[in-house]
């Protein structure tokens, strides 16, 4: 699981307990400016094929968590339960999308949504 937290002009992830090791992360920060959007997707989760770890580590059921390429897409993965699962899609980063669990998705989503249109009206 993560936790998110927004400044300004950052969302930042802190990977929590031993996800840290399974996901080779303990922190992601993301300028705003490169976060595309954000929604609540437990089907996303549900799937059995991850695509291509490097590195990472996926246990069907258990745990999905790290670096993964599928298709032609990064994305960092650190999932437990999909119906607490949120995707976020980014440009001009590193990676393409975060999915990642959360304590709240909706009220994940809806904090990002709240710093993304702040972002916007300055």
């Amino acid at each position: 699981m993560v936790e998110l937290q927004l400044t300004d002009d950052q969302l930042i992830l802190h990977v929590k307990g031993l996800d840290k090791l399974f996901a080779f992360k303990s922190r992601l920060e993301i300028p705003l400016e490169h976060v595309a959007g954000a929604r609540a997707d437990a089907t996303v989760a549900r799937g059995w094929y991850k695509g291509i770890r490097a590195p990472g580590t996926h246990v069907p059921g258990v745990i999905i968590a790290g670096t993964f390429y599928q298709e032609d897409k990064k994305i960092f993965w650190d999932v437990h339960d999909p119906e607490r699962t949120i995707v976020i899609d980014l440009r001009d980063e590193r990676y393409d999308q975060l999915i990642v669990e959360v304590a709240d998705p909706a009220a994940a989503v809806s904090r990002i949504e709240r710093a993304l249109r702040r972002r916007d009206d300055e």
